[in-house]
Protein backbone atom coordinates (compact mmCIF):
# COMPACT_ATOMS: atom_id res chain seq x y z
CA UNK A 1 0.00 0.00 0.00
CA UNK A 2 0.97 3.87 0.08
CA UNK A 3 1.86 3.62 3.62
CA UNK A 4 5.76 3.03 3.58
CA UNK A 5 6.24 5.37 -0.21
CA UNK A 6 4.76 8.59 2.16
CA UNK A 7 6.75 7.39 5.14
CA UNK A 8 3.15 6.57 7.48
CA UNK A 9 3.68 3.95 10.11
CA UNK A 10 -0.12 2.87 9.76
CA UNK A 11 -3.25 4.11 8.04
CA UNK A 12 -3.80 7.83 8.45
CA UNK A 13 -7.77 7.75 7.75
CA UNK A 14 -9.30 4.72 8.27
CA UNK A 15 -13.23 5.15 8.16
CA UNK A 16 -13.59 2.76 11.94
CA UNK A 17 -12.95 4.80 14.99
CA UNK A 18 -9.08 4.84 16.36
CA UNK A 19 -8.76 7.09 19.06
CA UNK A 20 -5.37 7.92 18.39
CA UNK A 21 -6.29 9.87 15.77
CA UNK A 22 -9.38 11.87 17.29
CA UNK A 23 -9.24 15.35 16.03
CA UNK A 24 -9.99 18.08 18.32
CA UNK A 25 -10.20 20.61 16.21
CA UNK A 26 -13.36 22.59 14.67
CA UNK A 27 -16.05 21.90 17.97
CA UNK A 28 -14.78 18.26 18.42
CA UNK A 29 -12.53 18.75 21.54
CA UNK A 30 -14.94 21.15 23.06
CA UNK A 31 -17.91 19.18 22.80
CA UNK A 32 -15.70 16.18 24.09
CA UNK A 33 -14.99 18.15 27.43
CA UNK A 34 -18.68 19.49 28.02
CA UNK A 35 -19.81 15.85 27.73
CA UNK A 36 -17.08 14.80 29.90
CA UNK A 37 -18.33 17.30 32.55
CA UNK A 38 -22.80 16.59 31.43
CA UNK A 39 -22.02 12.99 32.39
CA UNK A 40 -20.22 13.61 35.68
CA UNK A 41 -22.88 16.07 36.65
CA UNK A 42 -26.14 12.93 36.18
CA UNK A 43 -28.56 15.52 35.21
CA UNK A 44 -30.81 15.20 32.88
CA UNK A 45 -31.12 13.78 29.02
CA UNK A 46 -27.78 14.42 26.72
CA UNK A 47 -28.31 14.56 23.10
CA UNK A 48 -25.65 14.90 20.38
CA UNK A 49 -26.54 15.27 16.97
CA UNK A 50 -24.66 15.33 13.32
CA UNK A 51 -24.79 14.28 10.23
CA UNK A 52 -23.98 10.95 8.99
CA UNK A 53 -20.20 10.20 9.14
CA UNK A 54 -19.69 13.46 11.51
CA UNK A 55 -17.77 11.20 14.02
CA UNK A 56 -20.85 10.34 16.56
CA UNK A 57 -19.43 6.73 17.04
CA UNK A 58 -15.44 8.39 17.68
CA UNK A 59 -16.99 10.34 20.08
CA UNK A 60 -18.48 7.40 22.11
CA UNK A 61 -15.11 5.73 21.83
CA UNK A 62 -13.16 9.03 23.33
CA UNK A 63 -15.69 9.43 26.34
CA UNK A 64 -14.95 5.77 27.31
CA UNK A 65 -11.05 6.92 27.28
CA UNK A 66 -11.96 10.07 29.15
CA UNK A 67 -14.86 9.05 31.79
CA UNK A 68 -13.78 7.89 35.32
CA UNK A 69 -13.49 4.31 36.19
CA UNK A 70 -16.42 4.67 38.44
CA UNK A 71 -18.31 5.22 35.49
CA UNK A 72 -19.78 2.57 33.67
CA UNK A 73 -21.09 2.58 30.09
CA UNK A 74 -23.93 0.34 28.37
CA UNK A 75 -24.21 0.71 24.82
CA UNK A 76 -27.46 -0.19 22.53
CA UNK A 77 -25.93 -0.62 19.13
CA UNK A 78 -29.30 -1.06 17.89
CA UNK A 79 -32.17 1.40 18.08
CA UNK A 80 -34.78 -0.55 16.55
CA UNK A 81 -36.17 -2.09 19.85
CA UNK A 82 -39.77 -2.51 21.15
CA UNK A 83 -40.95 -0.58 24.18
CA UNK A 84 -40.46 -3.86 26.38
CA UNK A 85 -37.59 -4.77 24.50
CA UNK A 86 -35.48 -1.61 25.70
CA UNK A 87 -35.18 -2.85 29.17
CA UNK A 88 -33.80 -6.25 28.68
CA UNK A 89 -30.96 -5.00 26.60
CA UNK A 90 -30.39 -2.84 29.43
CA UNK A 91 -30.38 -5.30 31.82
CA UNK A 92 -28.22 -7.62 29.93
CA UNK A 93 -25.37 -5.11 28.95
CA UNK A 94 -25.31 -4.57 32.91
CA UNK A 95 -25.38 -8.48 33.66
CA UNK A 96 -28.20 -8.78 35.55
CA UNK A 97 -29.87 -11.86 36.35
CA UNK A 98 -32.53 -11.71 33.97
CA UNK A 99 -34.83 -13.81 32.06
CA UNK A 100 -36.46 -13.31 28.25
CA UNK A 101 -39.56 -14.47 30.51
CA UNK A 102 -39.17 -11.98 32.96
CA UNK A 103 -41.69 -9.31 32.84
CA UNK A 104 -41.54 -5.66 32.44
CA UNK A 105 -41.88 -4.77 36.48
CA UNK A 106 -39.68 -7.43 37.56
CA UNK A 107 -36.71 -6.16 34.96
CA UNK A 108 -36.95 -2.28 36.03
CA UNK A 109 -36.88 -3.85 39.85
CA UNK A 110 -33.63 -5.54 39.14
CA UNK A 111 -32.57 -2.39 36.95
CA UNK A 112 -33.81 0.03 40.35
CA UNK A 113 -32.00 -2.25 42.95
CA UNK A 114 -28.52 -2.57 40.69
CA UNK A 115 -28.26 1.01 40.61
CA UNK A 116 -29.14 1.86 43.77
CA UNK A 117 -26.07 -0.52 44.92
CA UNK A 118 -23.84 1.28 42.32
CA UNK A 119 -24.43 4.65 43.71
CA UNK A 120 -24.23 3.76 47.44
CA UNK A 121 -20.73 2.50 46.18
CA UNK A 122 -19.97 6.06 44.55
CA UNK A 123 -20.48 4.77 40.89
CA UNK A 124 -22.35 5.66 38.20
CA UNK A 125 -24.39 4.27 34.97
CA UNK A 126 -24.56 5.89 31.71
CA UNK A 127 -25.85 4.71 28.73
CA UNK A 128 -25.43 5.65 25.40
CA UNK A 129 -27.96 5.41 22.44
CA UNK A 130 -26.48 5.33 19.12
CA UNK A 131 -28.39 6.27 15.71
CA UNK A 132 -31.11 6.82 18.03
CA UNK A 133 -33.29 8.71 15.57
CA UNK A 134 -34.16 5.15 14.49
CA UNK A 135 -35.70 4.22 17.46
CA UNK A 136 -39.71 4.09 17.61
CA UNK A 137 -41.15 6.98 19.34
CA UNK A 138 -42.74 4.49 21.70
CA UNK A 139 -39.59 3.06 22.51
CA UNK A 140 -38.07 6.58 23.08
CA UNK A 141 -40.88 7.33 25.40
CA UNK A 142 -39.55 4.18 27.48
CA UNK A 143 -36.41 6.12 27.50
CA UNK A 144 -37.74 9.38 29.21
CA UNK A 145 -39.40 6.88 31.96
CA UNK A 146 -35.77 5.49 32.60
CA UNK A 147 -34.47 8.83 33.48
CA UNK A 148 -37.21 8.69 36.57
CA UNK A 149 -35.40 6.35 38.07
CA UNK A 150 -33.63 8.87 40.60
CA UNK A 151 -32.62 9.11 44.46
CA UNK A 152 -33.79 12.34 46.70
CA UNK A 153 -30.72 13.94 45.17
CA UNK A 154 -29.61 12.60 42.04
CA UNK A 155 -30.35 10.43 39.02
CA UNK A 156 -29.33 6.78 38.98
CA UNK A 157 -29.50 6.36 35.26
CA UNK A 158 -27.77 8.98 32.87
CA UNK A 159 -28.82 8.99 29.19
CA UNK A 160 -26.78 9.69 26.06
CA UNK A 161 -28.99 10.23 22.83
CA UNK A 162 -26.96 9.84 19.74
CA UNK A 163 -28.77 10.99 16.57
CA UNK A 164 -28.42 12.30 12.87
CA UNK A 165 -31.09 15.70 12.44
CA UNK A 166 -33.93 13.65 11.81
CA UNK A 167 -33.81 13.21 16.08
CA UNK A 168 -34.20 16.53 16.18
CA UNK A 169 -37.47 16.41 14.05
CA UNK A 170 -39.01 13.69 16.05
CA UNK A 171 -38.24 15.46 19.09
CA UNK A 172 -40.22 18.56 17.65
CA UNK A 173 -43.60 16.29 17.53
CA UNK A 174 -46.18 17.25 20.15
CA UNK A 175 -46.18 14.26 21.60
CA UNK A 176 -42.21 14.16 22.10
CA UNK A 177 -43.04 17.17 24.27
CA UNK A 178 -41.98 15.74 27.84
CA UNK A 179 -39.37 13.73 26.59
CA UNK A 180 -37.31 17.56 24.95
CA UNK A 181 -38.44 18.93 27.81
CA UNK A 182 -35.67 16.43 29.86
CA UNK A 183 -33.32 17.19 27.67
CA UNK A 184 -30.61 19.36 29.95
CA UNK A 185 -28.01 19.61 26.89
CA UNK A 186 -28.01 19.32 23.60
CA UNK A 187 -24.84 19.35 21.67
CA UNK A 188 -23.94 19.69 17.51
CA UNK A 189 -21.34 17.73 15.49
CA UNK A 190 -20.25 20.54 12.55
CA UNK A 191 -19.19 19.65 9.17
CA UNK A 192 -15.60 20.85 8.86
CA UNK A 193 -14.75 24.36 6.85
CA UNK A 194 -11.71 24.36 4.53
CA UNK A 195 -9.37 25.52 6.94
CA UNK A 196 -10.38 23.01 9.40
CA UNK A 197 -9.99 20.43 6.23
CA UNK A 198 -6.87 21.15 5.69
CA UNK A 199 -5.46 20.79 9.57
CA UNK A 200 -7.54 17.63 10.04
CA UNK A 201 -5.39 16.36 7.21
CA UNK A 202 -2.19 17.79 8.45
CA UNK A 203 -3.57 16.45 11.83
CA UNK A 204 -3.97 12.80 10.80
CA UNK A 205 -1.36 12.30 8.52
CA UNK A 206 1.40 13.59 11.02
CA UNK A 207 -0.21 11.29 13.80
CA UNK A 208 0.48 8.46 11.89
CA UNK A 209 4.26 9.26 11.51
CA UNK A 210 4.70 11.94 8.72
CA UNK A 211 7.40 14.15 9.06
CA UNK A 212 7.21 16.16 6.13
CA UNK A 213 5.53 18.98 4.02
CA UNK A 214 1.63 19.35 3.72
CA UNK A 215 0.64 16.53 0.56
CA UNK A 216 -2.47 18.13 0.01
CA UNK A 217 -2.20 21.12 -2.53
CA UNK A 218 -4.29 24.07 -1.58
CA UNK A 219 -6.41 23.33 -4.89
CA UNK A 220 -6.98 20.11 -3.74
CA UNK A 221 -8.12 20.90 -0.52
CA UNK A 222 -10.36 23.41 -2.14
CA UNK A 223 -11.94 20.52 -4.00
CA UNK A 224 -12.10 18.07 -1.17
CA UNK A 225 -14.07 20.64 0.93
CA UNK A 226 -16.62 20.97 -1.92
CA UNK A 227 -16.92 17.07 -2.57
CA UNK A 228 -17.00 15.74 0.84
CA UNK A 229 -19.34 18.88 2.48
CA UNK A 230 -17.47 18.74 5.20
CA UNK A 231 -18.79 15.46 6.60
CA UNK A 232 -15.36 13.52 7.97
CA UNK A 233 -16.65 9.89 6.85
CA UNK A 234 -16.40 11.51 3.13
CA UNK A 235 -12.80 13.14 3.60
CA UNK A 236 -12.00 9.99 4.88
CA UNK A 237 -12.64 7.96 2.33
CA UNK A 238 -11.61 10.12 -0.28
CA UNK A 239 -8.28 11.76 1.65
CA UNK A 240 -7.52 7.61 1.36
CA UNK A 241 -8.13 6.43 -2.06
CA UNK A 242 -6.13 9.48 -3.16
CA UNK A 243 -3.50 8.83 -1.34
CA UNK A 244 -3.91 5.71 -2.82
CA UNK A 245 -3.68 7.27 -6.58
CA UNK A 246 -1.05 9.34 -5.74
CA UNK A 247 1.13 6.43 -5.10
CA UNK A 248 0.32 4.76 -8.22
CA UNK A 249 0.82 7.11 -10.39
CA UNK A 250 3.97 7.94 -8.08
CA UNK A 251 3.68 11.63 -7.37
CA UNK A 252 4.25 12.79 -3.91
CA UNK A 253 1.62 15.69 -4.07
CA UNK A 254 -2.10 15.79 -4.41
CA UNK A 255 -3.52 17.43 -6.91
CA UNK A 256 -7.32 18.16 -7.75
CA UNK A 257 -6.48 15.38 -10.66
CA UNK A 258 -6.53 12.26 -7.69
CA UNK A 259 -9.58 13.84 -5.82
CA UNK A 260 -11.22 13.65 -9.02
CA UNK A 261 -10.92 10.07 -9.20
CA UNK A 262 -11.58 9.39 -5.69
CA UNK A 263 -14.64 11.21 -6.05
CA UNK A 264 -15.92 8.76 -9.17
CA UNK A 265 -14.34 5.92 -7.28
CA UNK A 266 -16.58 6.53 -4.68
CA UNK A 267 -19.60 7.69 -6.19
CA UNK A 268 -19.63 11.06 -4.86
CA UNK A 269 -20.33 14.23 -7.48
CA UNK A 270 -17.71 15.71 -8.27
CA UNK A 271 -18.21 19.82 -9.14
CA UNK A 272 -15.22 21.02 -12.23
CA UNK A 273 -13.62 23.93 -12.26
CA UNK A 274 -14.71 26.69 -14.59
CA UNK A 275 -11.13 28.34 -15.77
CA UNK A 276 -12.44 31.05 -18.05
CA UNK A 277 -9.41 31.77 -20.29
CA UNK A 278 -7.40 29.37 -20.67
CA UNK A 279 -3.94 29.25 -20.76
CA UNK A 280 -3.10 28.76 -24.84
CA UNK A 281 -5.25 31.66 -25.29
CA UNK A 282 -4.01 34.06 -22.83
CA UNK A 283 -0.49 33.00 -24.76
CA UNK A 284 -1.77 33.99 -27.92
CA UNK A 285 -3.23 37.63 -26.72
CA UNK A 286 0.12 38.10 -25.55
CA UNK A 287 1.91 37.88 -28.80
CA UNK A 288 -0.95 39.67 -30.57
CA UNK A 289 -0.41 42.25 -28.12
CA UNK A 290 3.34 42.78 -28.28
CA UNK A 291 3.11 42.76 -32.02
CA UNK A 292 0.56 45.14 -31.95
CA UNK A 293 2.59 47.73 -29.52
CA UNK A 294 -0.19 47.21 -26.92
CA UNK A 295 2.21 46.12 -24.51
CA UNK A 296 0.87 48.70 -22.05
CA UNK A 297 2.30 47.95 -18.18
CA UNK A 298 -1.53 47.42 -17.58
CA UNK A 299 -2.43 44.81 -19.84
CA UNK A 300 0.72 43.23 -19.15
CA UNK A 301 -0.28 43.48 -14.90
CA UNK A 302 -3.71 41.93 -16.14
CA UNK A 303 -2.70 38.74 -18.57
CA UNK A 304 0.26 38.35 -14.85
CA UNK A 305 -2.34 37.75 -13.24
CA UNK A 306 -4.80 35.62 -15.14
CA UNK A 307 -1.39 32.71 -16.06
CA UNK A 308 -0.68 32.65 -12.12
CA UNK A 309 -4.56 32.48 -11.21
CA UNK A 310 -4.69 29.65 -13.58
CA UNK A 311 -1.47 27.97 -12.74
CA UNK A 312 -2.42 27.97 -9.20
CA UNK A 313 -5.18 25.53 -9.34
CA UNK A 314 -3.42 23.50 -11.95
CA UNK A 315 -0.35 23.46 -9.26
CA UNK A 316 2.40 24.56 -11.72
CA UNK A 317 4.41 27.35 -12.57
CA UNK A 318 2.95 30.41 -14.83
CA UNK A 319 4.59 29.99 -18.32
CA UNK A 320 7.10 32.69 -19.26
CA UNK A 321 6.83 34.49 -16.20
CA UNK A 322 10.25 33.84 -14.44
CA UNK A 323 10.53 35.01 -11.12
CA UNK A 324 12.65 33.78 -8.50
CA UNK A 325 10.57 31.80 -5.97
CA UNK A 326 10.51 31.68 -2.17
CA UNK A 327 12.25 28.40 -2.39
CA UNK A 328 15.45 29.36 -3.96
CA UNK A 329 15.63 32.89 -2.43
CA UNK A 330 16.06 30.80 0.91
CA UNK A 331 18.51 28.53 -0.57
CA UNK A 332 20.37 31.36 -1.71
CA UNK A 333 19.99 32.98 1.84
CA UNK A 334 21.26 29.56 3.09
CA UNK A 335 24.20 29.35 1.54
CA UNK A 336 25.14 32.89 2.70
CA UNK A 337 23.77 31.48 6.34
CA UNK A 338 25.98 28.40 6.41
CA UNK A 339 29.27 30.44 5.19
CA UNK A 340 29.22 32.80 7.70
CA UNK A 341 27.46 30.79 10.90
CA UNK A 342 29.17 30.29 14.26
CA UNK A 343 29.70 26.45 13.40
CA UNK A 344 29.53 25.50 17.48
CA UNK A 345 25.84 27.64 17.46
CA UNK A 346 22.76 25.89 17.73
CA UNK A 347 19.52 26.07 15.12
CA UNK A 348 15.98 23.90 15.01
CA UNK A 349 15.53 21.22 12.10
CA UNK A 350 11.90 21.91 11.83
CA UNK A 351 10.91 19.18 8.80
CA UNK A 352 13.03 16.88 6.33
CA UNK A 353 10.79 15.48 3.09
CA UNK A 354 12.27 13.62 -0.03
CA UNK A 355 13.28 16.52 -2.98
CA UNK A 356 10.50 14.68 -4.76
CA UNK A 357 7.53 16.81 -2.98
CA UNK A 358 9.51 20.22 -3.97
CA UNK A 359 6.00 21.24 -5.34
CA UNK A 360 4.66 20.68 -1.55
CA UNK A 361 7.67 22.31 -0.08
CA UNK A 362 6.82 25.19 -2.48
CA UNK A 363 3.36 25.47 -1.30
CA UNK A 364 4.48 25.26 2.37
CA UNK A 365 6.67 28.19 2.20
CA UNK A 366 3.20 30.00 1.52
CA UNK A 367 1.76 29.10 4.33
CA UNK A 368 1.10 32.10 6.50
CA UNK A 369 2.62 30.85 9.75
CA UNK A 370 5.50 30.28 7.59
CA UNK A 371 5.74 33.69 5.87
CA UNK A 372 6.18 35.31 9.49
CA UNK A 373 9.44 32.99 10.38
CA UNK A 374 10.52 33.61 6.51
CA UNK A 375 13.36 35.48 7.09
CA UNK A 376 15.36 33.11 9.79
CA UNK A 377 14.30 29.93 7.35
CA UNK A 378 17.16 28.30 5.53
CA UNK A 379 16.72 25.17 3.19
CA UNK A 380 19.03 22.76 1.72
CA UNK A 381 19.39 19.50 0.12
CA UNK A 382 20.83 16.31 1.98
CA UNK A 383 21.83 13.02 0.93
CA UNK A 384 20.98 10.07 3.00
CA UNK A 385 21.48 6.32 1.33
CA UNK A 386 21.27 7.48 -1.92
CA UNK A 387 17.97 9.44 -1.50
CA UNK A 388 17.70 13.51 -2.08
CA UNK A 389 15.99 15.12 0.98
CA UNK A 390 14.95 18.87 2.05
CA UNK A 391 15.93 19.94 5.13
CA UNK A 392 14.49 23.09 6.73
CA UNK A 393 16.35 24.68 9.70
CA UNK A 394 15.14 28.00 11.56
CA UNK A 395 17.29 30.50 13.06
CA UNK A 396 20.64 30.36 15.15
CA UNK A 397 21.30 30.74 18.79
CA UNK A 398 24.39 30.60 20.72
CA UNK A 399 23.26 29.09 23.56
CA UNK A 400 20.97 25.42 24.06
CA UNK A 401 18.62 27.15 26.49
CA UNK A 402 17.28 30.26 24.14
CA UNK A 403 17.17 27.76 21.02
CA UNK A 404 15.18 25.39 23.37
CA UNK A 405 12.97 28.13 24.74
CA UNK A 406 12.24 29.10 20.45
CA UNK A 407 10.84 25.66 20.11
CA UNK A 408 8.10 26.37 22.37
CA UNK A 409 7.17 29.45 20.81
CA UNK A 410 6.86 28.02 16.90
CA UNK A 411 3.35 27.86 15.31
CA UNK A 412 0.92 24.60 15.72
CA UNK A 413 2.36 23.89 11.84
CA UNK A 414 5.53 23.36 12.47
CA UNK A 415 5.31 22.30 16.60
CA UNK A 416 3.43 18.80 14.86
CA UNK A 417 6.84 18.15 13.12
CA UNK A 418 8.26 17.50 16.59
CA UNK A 419 11.26 20.26 15.71
CA UNK A 420 14.61 19.40 17.23
CA UNK A 421 18.26 21.36 17.98
CA UNK A 422 20.88 20.77 16.08
CA UNK A 423 24.62 22.41 16.27
CA UNK A 424 25.33 23.96 12.88
CA UNK A 425 28.50 22.38 12.79
CA UNK A 426 26.99 18.99 12.28
CA UNK A 427 24.75 20.23 9.47
CA UNK A 428 25.14 18.48 5.94
CA UNK A 429 24.15 20.14 3.03
CA UNK A 430 24.73 18.23 -1.00
CA UNK A 431 25.65 19.76 -4.08
CA UNK A 432 24.56 16.98 -6.27
CA UNK A 433 28.39 15.43 -6.38
CA UNK A 434 28.31 14.55 -2.84
CA UNK A 435 28.03 15.53 0.85
CA UNK A 436 29.51 18.88 2.18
Amino acid sequence: MYYEYFGLNYPPFKITPDTRLFYSGSNRGLLLDALVYAIKTGEGIIKVVGEVGSGKTMLCRMLEDKLPKNIEIVYLANPHLEPDMVLHAIALEMRLPITPQDNRVQVMHALHTRLLEKHANNQQVVVFIEESQGMPLDTLEEIRLLSNLETTRNKLLQIVLFGQPELDTHLSLATMRQLKERITHSFYLDVLTQTEIRDYLSFRLHAVGYRGAPIFSPAAIRLLTKVSKGIMRRINVLANKALLAAFANEVYLISPKQIRLAARDSGFPCPRFSKGIGIGVLMVLIIIASTLGFWGENIWAYFKHRLEMTAHYENTSPPLITTVSLLEKRIQATEQWLARANKQHYSIQLLQTPETQTKSLRFFLRQPEIQALLEELYIYRVNKKGQIFWEMMYSEFAHINSATAAVATLPKILQRNKPFLRRIANLRTYNGGGEM
